[in-house]
Order: structure tokens, then sequence, then C-alpha cells
């Protein structure tokens, strides 16, 4: 039987805080717990959540995944604690560091992230942030290597604005070494250092590709993926994004274009017409539902290995 392994980063705060063997033994690990092969229990064990965003995916997830493993779970809303009337991180985190044996947190600045780490003496996941989304990522390669069993020639494109969740796309997949193509609009590419960073990792530097075009970036593409054009705190740039994303929304013209056994990806929520048709979304290559299932089995794989 598989057991969690000690991940030698205290924090996960970026896909890059694990090695490229520990994020595999996670994935096998959130495998066997998808199959009720490993039943682990790590009793009196309580995580907190901090979400100064909204949740519905993320936040039912870590609790089911807590419940499953036989801890609890402290779910701390920033309007009804002392965060919202501005008590500093450092406070927080020290407190909070005596009452929970981890923290799960939701928030707009990575800096933020870093700040309850820092202060903090128990372990800090990345449940989202501006800068990188880890646990989606996590949950996405699980879903294409139940597909495609390895990662061995898998191509994955993802269209649209190059966000947190594109941007920890790049970092796992410089760890994985799968080719990850980034399409969007000029101006809209991702976050500049972190891909320095993953070019660092990548053994083979062409496995990174950035372009604008997204007709060349699905070709022979077995994996197709995206995301909302305005992420949360952009609601006041929707109009503007969606004329710059025209022709940026995965329809049956650019899914034509890849693999014939390419499968559809998208992080929900979903805004069918915008980045991705209703055909598209619903139709027998799509593995969405699949995708969202396996956040909680990654993060329950994640926490027995943060926890154990």
């Amino acid at each position: 039987m598989l057991n969690p392994i000690k991940l030698e980063s205290k924090n996960f705060l970026s896909s890059l805080d694990t090695s490229c063997e520990e994020f595999i033994h996670i994935l096998d690990l959130a495998k066997n717990f998808k199959n009720k092969d490993l039943n682990i229990k790590l009793k009196e064990k309580v995580l907190g959540l901090i979400f100064d965003k909204s949740s519905t995916r993320t936040r039912v997830s870590f609790q089911v995944a807590m419940s499953r493993l036989g801890g609890t779970t402290v779910d701390l809303n920033p309007t009804t604690s002392q965060i919202e009337r501005g008590e500093p991180i450092r406070d927080t985190a020290r407190v909070l560091s005596r009452y929970c044996d981890v923290l799960a947190i939701r928030t707009f600045k990575q800096n933020d992230l870093e700040e309850y780490a820092k202060w903090s003496s128990k372990p800090v996941i990345n449940a989202l942030t501006d800068l990188e989304h880890p646990c989606q990522a996590l949950a996405d390669f699980m879903t294409i290597k139940e597909e495609f069993l390895d990662f061995k020639d898998v191509v994955l494109t993802f269209i649209g604005d190059g966000n947190n969740v594109a941007n920890s796309l790049i970092l796992s997949g410089a760890l994985l070494g799968v080719e990850v193509r980034i399409a969007c609009p000029k101006g809209y590419e991702p976050n500049s250092l972190l891909i320095d960073k993953a070019y660092e990792v990548y053994k083979n530097k062409n496995l990174l590709k950035i372009t604008n075009d997204p007709n060349t970036a699905v070709l022979g593409a077995n994996v197709l993926y995206t995301d909302v054009w305005s992420s949360m705190g952009e609601e006041n740039q929707k109009d503007e994004k969606e004329k710059v994303f025209n022709g940026f929304t995965i329809d049956s013209d650019l899914v034509s274009k890849a693999d014939k056994d390419a499968i559809i990806l998208h992080c929900l929520p979903a805004y069918r017409s915008k980045e991705i048709t209703d055909e598209v979304f619903e139709s027998h290559k799509s593995r969405i539902f699949d995708q969202a299932e396996n956040r909680l089995h990654a993060q329950q794989a994640l926490l027995s290995c943060i926890l154990q």
C-alpha cells in the first residue's frame, strides 16, 4: 500500500514547492484515495481556511478532504473575524498557529500569503492567489494522468488569460517535463518572472511555448484548457476583455485542429459562449467534472503528506 511521504518543503505556496518526485507521489496518493485503496486517519488535526475570495470547489473540496482524513475544518471568514478589522497578518498567523495544524489561504496578493507563511509555525497552503493556483494544477495533472497514464509526449494547450492558473500549469509542466503552450492576446501573457523560473526548471526549454495565436497552439495538442477571461477582482475589465479575447474561445473549430483523442479541461466556473462554447463544454471530450472531482482527491493527498 502506498503511504504518504513527508514533503521537503513545509509549505505549499507554489507548484515549485515540490520536486517532480513529490508531485507525482501526491498524484499517485490521490488516485489511491479516489479508488478507496487508501484509508488514512489524522485524528484531531485541524485545518484553518482563510478565504478572502469567494469559492465553491476549493472551499468544499478542502473541507471534505479534511473530513475524510478524520480531521476538522475551521472556516475563518474575514468578514466575521478580526482579519476584516485590519489585524496584522503576523498576529493572525501566530495566533492561528496555536489552534490549527495547517492553514489554507485564498487571497489576492502572493506577498500576503508569504507573510502568513513567514509568521506561521504551521504549514501554509496556497488555495489561490492572483499569482498562482497550485492546488488546481495538482488536480489538472491528475486528470491528465488518468487519461493518458503518464506525461510522455503529452501536449497541454491553455487558451485565454495568462492568469494564476496558466502560471501554475507552466511551473507544474516544467517539473514534469510536459510540453505546455499558452495562447493569449498580446499584453495578457503569463507572469514573466514565473516564465523565467520555468525555463530554469525545464530540461528541454523548447517544451514551453507562449504565443498569441490559438490556432497554431492547438495543433496536435492532447489537452485543451481554458479559464474565465476576467478573474475575481477584474470585474470592471469584463467588457474590455471580451473584445480583446475575441477569437480565443475554445469551439469546435479549434478542437478539430487538436489531436483526435484530445480532452477538454476548465477549472470552473465557466461562461459558455465566452471562453468555451456549450457544445465543447458538454461534449464527450470534456473531462471538466472529473477534473473538478479530482480537486478533492489531490488535496486529500496533499494534506496527508503535509500532516503525516
